[in-house]
């Protein structure tokens, strides 16, 4: 009887399998295979994955976008130090001008299988149609695993695979994941029964070509900020983005902001109004320490040198100004000259270099431009005048680089070309001078000749005695 019923049954057992292998055949040829060809693959920058999914995308458009040109156009703070969020990759992909429609879809946790089912097919038919997705999700299956934007590209129906380029590998493009897989890692659980599922179809409108910039963009910014902020030591400090300076400080946030605006954002607009064109070659960190104890104490700690001078120095390894501001904005400004001339002069020599920047460590502003005013080293070049050790302004023109340096233990070279320039600027002639030394420095590289032909001078010396005359009726404060 027992082998009766078990043989009764038999074709009753033959039949569900049957029924569902061939089911299973049918739900796993439901969805074809398709592929979007040909779209270059974008290895992404720190948390640009987003911006990275969506350039690979408008480059196969035909459109010369890179991921900073996406961000570029979010609108968002650069001060974040991050990549774009859903919303404002939303916002970013519209202002370019795609399509994206409804992103956001709430899926039923006790139902997933079906509603994930229903969501992909709607992704899948979108790629039938040539339109490719940006799907947001786990990174991978870690409980910790950040959330990360990846292209959808294709399905392979022979594997139930997703196709997808990865911007967070270098060779990653046309990559495959078990559809299972993928299943796992798009939803966004943020809540136990609704889950989240992100997902942008790239369908295109009325693309707008990319604005591009010779100097720093948004993007430059986000990712210095991003890297910068892995540097600071604690929630003490505050960060000011004055482009194309980033002010950190460890005062109030209200007066690293105070600083930022009233001493390098006005310093950068009225010298760039005078004298540059061009911005620094790089992004450049100023450092404000509020005082002699947190000076050397953050030098150390976070740049691992010590100080040789109480108020501020230029660090080329860090490529960061790093401040005593409880010493006063001076050495600031003076600092911020230098990389703009090596910007925009740089073949400019040392006495003009230090000259200038000298000029402005003491400064004001005077209908409506920056003015150089007297200031401590005034002592000291008049000292030099009245016992008769002055060099000439041949001589001081004609000092090389080590040669300047090399003379000026006591600021001597500094205190005579500061004092040259202050009174180029008292006679309305330093903005002239420098830019017609500038634009002669192949065959003036001294700034000798053109010193001479701008002040209309044929007798050197005795206009190097009425100068000397006029330094000593000079005062400080």
């Amino acid at each position: 009887m027992k082998t009766k019923s078990i043989l009764k049954s038999l074709p009753f057992v033959i039949i569900v399998s049957a029924c569902f292998v061939l089911g299973g055949e049918r739900e796993h040829s439901a969805l074809e295979s398709v592929l979007i060809e040909d779209v270059p693959h974008i290895r992404q920058r720190q948390d640009f994955c987003g911006e990275a999914c969506a350039a690979m995308y408008l480059q196969k458009l035909g459109f010369d976008y890179t991921q900073d040109d996406v961000f570029n156009c979010s609108g968002l703070d650069p001060l974040k130090g991050r990549g774009c969020f859903t919303a404002e990759l939303k916002t970013t992909l519209e202002n370019i001008g795609f399509e994206t429609g409804k992103v956001r879809y709430y899926i039923d946790a006790n139902d997933s299988d079906n509603r994930l089912d229903e969501q992909f097919k709607r992704l899948h038919e979108s790629l039938k149609q040539g339109i490719p997705s940006i799907c947001c999700m786990r990174y991978d299956d870690k409980p910790a695993a950040p959330e990360h934007f990846r292209l959808i590209l294709g399905y392979d129906a022979k594997t139930d695979s997703v196709i997808y380029h990865e911007p967070a590998e270098y060779c990653g493009s046309y990559k495959k994941m078990p559809r299972q897989t993928f299943y796992e890692l798009w939803p966004l659980k943020y809540d136990a029964k609704k889950w989240l599922l992100v997902r942008f179809s790239l369908i295109e409108d009325k693309i707008k070509e990319p604005e591009k910039s010779k100097s720093f963009t948004d993007a430059d910014y986000a990712q210095h900020i991003k890297e910068l902020k892995t540097k600071i030591p604690d929630s003490s400090f505050s960060i000011v983005l004055t482009k194309p300076f980033v002010v950190i400080g460890d005062e109030s946030a209200s007066m690293v902001k105070y600083r930022a605006e009233k001493t390098v954002n006005w310093a950068v607009d009225k010298l760039k109004a005078d004298y540059f064109e061009n911005d620094p070659c790089s992004i450049i960190d100023i450092w404000l320490f509020d005082g002699e104890k947190s000076y050397r104490k953050y030098t150390r700690q976070i740049f691992n040198d010590e100080p040789t001078t109480p108020f501020g120095y230029f660090s080329d390894e860090h490529n960061s100004l790093i401040m005593n501001i409880a010493t006063g904005g001076g050495t600031l400004v003076h600092e911020i000259v230098h990389p703009f001339i090596a910007a925009n002069f740089p073949d400019c020599p040392a006495w003009f270099n230090e000259g200038l920047a000298s000029l402005y460590e003491q400064s004001s502003e005077k209908n409506g431009k920056i003015c150089g005013l007297t200031n401590w080293r005034l002592r000291g070049l008049k000292e030099k005048i009245k016992d008769g050790t002055l060099p000439t302004f041949k001589e001081l023109t004609h000092t090389t680089t080590f040669e300047f340096y090399r003379g000026s233990a006591g600021g001597d070279n500094y205190a005579q070309a500061r004092y040259l320039c202050y009174y180029l600027q008292e006679k309305n002639l330093l903005r002239k001078f420098y830019h017609e030394f500038k634009s002669q420095i192949k065959s003036d590289p001294t700034g000798y000749k053109t010193l001479l032909t701008v002040l209309r001078i044929d007798d050197i010396n005795k206009f190097e005695n009425d100068w000397q005359k006029w330094i000593l009726k000079l005062t400080f404060p």
